[in-house]
């Protein structure tokens, strides 16, 4: 399986028993929606590897209490302490309306409700304070900012994300 496939579910945390138990951070509103998983990858030396769970349970809300198959001793649970897990992107819960996954909106064009189509949505950084849509336009890359009061639609049968940017915006690139 390829990262790319993937999305980022946590990080195996710290061990739990002494028979190779894990507590895995889930990184999600919803950890209820992932406490009896068949399996996950488990990001090993840049490697996404199919790890077996045998049996899960939710622990202290964002936990997820593991014991994997062939996974009998702290050792094994060492090995994989501080690993990233992820599940395919087709067990990612549909969301509707203006809620959308950063990878979901790569491609689309932003629209803004003055200036018509501004560009195409090529990443979006979130690695600022403020997440941000990366839009090419030509060749001048804009950055706008993902504020819910700019956002109007997420048009996803045409692909598009419809705005209402603030005056001079956009115009400050161009």
């Amino acid at each position: 399986m390829r990262k790319e496939d993937c999305f980022y579910l946590g990080k195996i945390a710290k061990k739990f028993s002494f028979k190779g138990e894990v507590l895995a951070y889930l990184d999600t509103d919803e950890p209820e929606l992932y406490e009896n998983l068949e399996s996950v990858f488990v990001e090993c030396n840049k490697h996404l590897v199919p790890f077996f769970i045998e049996n899960s349970s939710l622990h202290k809300n964002d936990f997820l209490r593991i014991r994997f198959e062939d996974m009998n001793t702290e050792e094994d649970a060492d090995a994989i302490i501080g690993n990233a897990i992820y599940l395919p992107l087709n067990m990612l819960p549909k969301l509707t309306g203006n809620k959308f996954y950063f990878h979901e909106v790569i491609g689309f064009e932003v629209e803004d409700k003055r200036l018509g189509v501004v560009g195409k949505i090529q990443s979006v950084n979130d690695t600022s304070a403020q997440p941000l849509f990366e839009v090419l336009n030509g060749d001048v890359e804009i950055l706008i900012p993902m504020i819910d009061h700019f956002l109007v639609k997420i048009d996803r049968e045409n692909k598009k994300v419809i705005m209402d940017l603030p005056e001079g915006l956009i115009e400050m690139y161009l």
